[in-house]
């Protein structure tokens, strides 16, 4: 970010703070750790006005309290001499003040973030993240496989051809060795339908063991796995096994991790070469330290692949935050509609998520649906 783009007399004059809600394409159903997630979604959206203009972006953590300090700040005083948005402000403020300068620069954020002018429409590659275990209620393997198989091909035909699996279901929905087997027919079915150039993630969410992940990976190597995600809690021994065993095998599987509440150490754990690709959160810890994390990632050789799931709006800052980290991986898609939230300008094609030319994030706000929702359940200051 550049800090000549910003006048010094810009001044914050106003925050407001809504959530709007939305719903899934499908709903979705358990994971490795934890029940049902439903179809319902919802996104905390702040509002923030400045030089008379506004711009929308997701809040985390923003209490009325920070609002009254900010409001009359200089835009310019937070931000760092770099041209990063200040920790105080990140997760609070930093996707509506970036959505802000965006759109009265009329610039894409990716442009604003990038080190290069990018090619608009910026490209990235995309996976479909809605696969979960929406199979518990049948008794037979066969006819898991078919549900998912379909589940799959819903998103085949909007455009997806990388589809990421939640895998684990023998550490606590079904016995253990009747549902490591369904993970692995399922794993196999879906192959199929995204076909061999079609990549496949699986994230067990820690609810596999070492041998349990070897023991699938081994039945799955006939398949065009990409990466095993939180196979099991983070431990240093235990990736430096698993490292091991797949260069043996000559198996190219990626380990990935970072999610949720992740060790402090994986990044020395990644730079030492016992996994390749970080994941922590788009929304906390957040855009900007995605943009320092990403750089000194891509120093050492290893990939990015922020995650993001549950939050539409997060799904719209991976896009653009794509434009900055040379070695990213993927968007996460969760198939998302939120009211008063138009991402229309947005596609999947081919695989790949098509990030439009528009100015800011790229995402329109219904302002009367918006203001609406701060005098019902939300708050300006």
């Amino acid at each position: 970010m550049n800090l000549s783009d910003i006048q010094p007399d810009w001044k914050i004059e106003k925050i407001e703070v809504a959530t709007l809600t939305g719903e899934r394409a499908r709903s979705a159903g358990s994971n490795g750790r934890i029940g049902d997630h439903g179809k319902n979604c919802s996104v905390r959206i702040a509002r923030v006005q400045i030089d008379g203009a506004a711009g929308f972006g997701n809040t985390g953590m923003l209490t009325e309290e920070l609002a009254e300090k900010v409001v009359g700040m200089r835009l310019v005083d937070l931000f760092d001499p770099n041209g990063r948005v200040l920790e105080p402000y990140r997760i609070p403020l930093e996707y509506p003040i970036l959505d802000w300068l965006g759109r009265r620069l009329n610039t894409p954020v990716y442009q604003l973030i990038a080190d290069t002018h990018r090619t608009s429409p910026l490209v990235v590659p995309c996976y479909d993240t809605s696969l979960y275990f929406d199979d518990l209620h049948l008794q037979q393997e066969r006819d898991a496989v078919v549900l998912m198989k379909e589940e799959a091909a819903q998103g085949f035909s909007k455009g997806h051809r990388n589809f990421k699996i939640k895998v684990g279901r023998g550490g606590r929905h079904m016995p253990l060795w009747e549902g490591t087997k369904r993970d692995i027919a399922i794993i196999h079915g879906v192959a199929e339908v995204a076909g061999p150039e079609g990549r496949i993630m699986i994230d067990a969410n820690n609810a596999y063991n070492l041998n349990l992940t070897k023991e699938v990976l081994a039945a799955s190597s006939d398949v065009n796995l990409y990466w095993i995600e939180e196979a099991f809690h983070e431990d240093d021994a235990l990736y430096a096994d698993l490292k091991a065993w797949l260069r043996e095998r000559g198996q190219n599987v990626l380990i990935a991790d970072g999610e949720g509440l992740a060790s402090p150490h994986l990044v020395q754990w990644a730079k030492n070469g016992l996994l390749d690709v970080l994941q922590y959160d788009i929304i906390y810890p957040g855009f900007t330290h995605w943009l320092e994390l990403g750089a000194q990632l891509d120093q050492w050789g290893l990939r990015s692949a922020p995650h993001c799931y549950g939050n539409a709006y997060g799904i719209y800052a991976l896009a653009h935050i794509a434009a900055a980290i040379r070695n990213f991986e993927f968007v996460e898609y969760d198939d998302i509609a939120i009211e008063g939230m138009d991402a229309s300008a947005y596609r999947v094609e081919n695989g790949q998520f098509y990030v439009p030319d528009k100015a800011g994030f790229g995402l329109e706000f219904d302002e009367e649906l918006f203001a609406r929702q701060v005098r019902t359940g939300g708050w300006s200051r």
